[in-house]
């Protein structure tokens, strides 16, 4: 791999996350008190805003739906805030998609209200080419997108065929998926692994996909997690597939054809503010150490330590930080 100059090209789920604060969660048929509503961008605008924070100089491009809404003017706002994300292929139709999160006071459990909106139409009619040229092409989420999801003929999803027509046009390809277990989740992402450079999920997100059970009585597996490594590799995954969890990350470098493990870091008590994002920003660390032609293990170290810097914050994006500052958290936390 060579260092890119073009930038990377995210495609997707754009998705505003709005958070209520309420007393308590109620039984059917009761009342609570909201005491406070707060909108944040989500989906792939996390991991944009995450690029953008920790290196200016990369071009960032985005293909997404957002809604003529409150919540679309709100995404676009923030994005607009970054002068290296191209917005010129976001397109404004219909309602934006929106996670509505009750976040209960008195448990401190958080229940979520998806709306699809935007996700449910957006298809490869509105991705213009020439706009995403780029030297990567990101594409999430699958298994949260309708017609993405949705069958194809020749390469059995849509989304699998954007990944194809990405690499014809000389991208490099990457995806994310929801944390979804259910039976539709092996066919549609094993679908697109076969258009697929780099496959960075969580444990959860392995499991559906690869049909291997990592966890035991003990806990995570690590011979089950080099499994299922594997079979990304298997199914399609022609560079670096990695699976993270809270406790490590876990990589295969399939042209290498060698694993590698980097630990989380061991953060101080009170450090973590939040977990919205993390899972965006650990693929942060890993998008951008493919485009500057690190090793998977620098990469890797790189996205543990994106993941601890959103952990920092409570949304998805206020912990982010320039490079140097990310580098240097990992070095004093490690």
């Amino acid at each position: 791999m060579a260092k890119g100059t073009k930038g990377i090209a995210v495609a997707g789920t754009l998705i505003a996350d709005t958070f209520y604060k309420i007393d308590t969660y109620p039984d059917a048929g009761n009342l609570t008190n909201i005491r406070d509503i707060v909108s944040y961008i989500g989906g792939t605008g996390n991991m944009l805003l995450d690029l953008a924070k920790m290196d200016p100089s990369v071009p960032l491009k985005v293909s997404g739906l957002i809604g003529d809404d409150t919540q679309g003017r709100m995404m676009k706002g923030e994005l607009l805030k970054y002068p290296n994300i191209d917005i010129s292929n976001l397109t404004v139709e219909g309602l934006s998609s929106v996670t509505h999160v009750m976040n209960a006071q008195d448990t401190k459990q958080r229940t979520f209200f998806y709306q699809g909106g935007a996700s449910d139409i957006y298809d490869e009619s509105y991705i213009d080419w020439e706009t995403l040229d780029a030297d990567i092409f990101h594409l999430e989420y699958l298994l949260l997108m309708a017609k993405v999801d949705g069958p194809d003929e020749e390469y059995g999803t849509l989304g699998a065929r954007i990944l194809h027509d990405a690499r014809e046009r000389g991208m490099k390809t990457s995806i994310d998926v929801v944390s979804e277990q259910s039976d539709r989740a092996a066919g549609i992402v094993s679908a697109a692994l076969k258009y697929t450079d780099y496959c960075s999920i969580n444990e959860v997100e392995a499991e559906a996909a690869t049909g291997v059970k990592l966890t035991g009585a003990d806990g995570l597996t690590e011979e089950k997690v080099k499994e299922a490594l594997l079979k990304l590799n298997e199914k399609g995954v022609t560079t670096w597939a990695v699976i993270h969890c809270p406790q490590c990350g876990y990589g295969y470098d399939c042209q290498k054809q060698e694993f590698v493990k980097v630990p989380s870091l061991k953060l101080p008590e009170g450090f973590i503010k939040g977990t919205n994002g993390a899972g965006d920003a650990y693929l942060s660390g890993i998008l951008y150490g493919a485009y500057q032609d690190m090793t998977l293990e620098e990469a890797m170290i790189l996205g543990t330590a994106c993941a601890a810097c959103s952990l920092s914050e409570v949304n998805g994006t206020d912990g982010l930080r320039p490079l140097s500052e990310v580098k240097k958290l990992y070095q004093e936390l490690r």
